[in-house]
């Protein structure tokens, strides 16, 4: 791109270049060369905006994560209507075809980026554990109507819900499974808590 020429939006020009490669050729293929190119713009441009690449992955994982928040309020919201098993499949069919999944190894591939994201995450992997905060909040929505078990374990319910979608969506290759087999993991995860007619 010409020097002068100011680029508009520039942040999410590059968090959504960002997202492209992630999705496309998988957390080896990020880079920063990579981000200005699929962006259109000078290699400048990045560290112009971010001390490093380190803190423009950081900041691009956060971002990601805060665009879940509507997501979480819609599920939150849908407690009480349709079955609980399907909303939830619904809702981790939309977290996992999301940028969530190939986040999780960016994470995990990066050590510098975790110690980044350390500084304002505490623990485990953020896109997770963010999703598992939406999962058990939405359950305990669904306990107080009576639709869950009094007794049941939501914030235990909520990871293994977690977890087991993202093993059924971890292959990012191969086409993503049928809406008919997340349904299933997930009916069989909350079949023994779920108190619907």
């Amino acid at each position: 791109m010409p020097t002068g020429i100011a680029i508009r939006d520039v942040r999410e020009q590059l968090f959504d270049a960002a997202e492209r490669i992630l999705l496309r050729d998988g957390p080896n293929a990020l880079t920063s060369r990579a981000v200005t190119t699929e962006a259109g713009c000078a290699k400048g441009v990045l560290h112009r905006h971010f001390a490093d690449f380190d803190a423009f992955l950081a900041d691009f994982v956060l971002d990601r994560i805060h665009r879940m928040d509507p997501q979480a309020a819609a599920l939150r919201e849908s407690a009480g209507t349709g079955t609980v098993a399907g909303n939830l499949t619904d809702a981790l069919i939309a977290l996992f075809g999301s940028v969530a999944v190939a986040i999780v190894p960016l994470v995990t591939f990066r050590d510098e980026l975790r110690d980044r994201l350390r500084e304002t995450w505490p623990a485990g992997v953020p896109v997770l554990t963010d999703a598992c905060v939406m999962i058990a909040s939405y359950l305990t929505a669904e306990q107080e109507l009576g639709r869950i078990a009094a007794d049941a374990e939501v914030d235990m319910l909520a990871p293994m819900l977690i977890g087991a979608a993202h093993l059924l969506f971890a292959d990012r290759k191969g086409p993503p499974p049928e809406a008919e087999t997340v349904h299933k993991t997930v009916t069989s995860v909350i079949g023994g808590v779920a108190r619907e007619a």
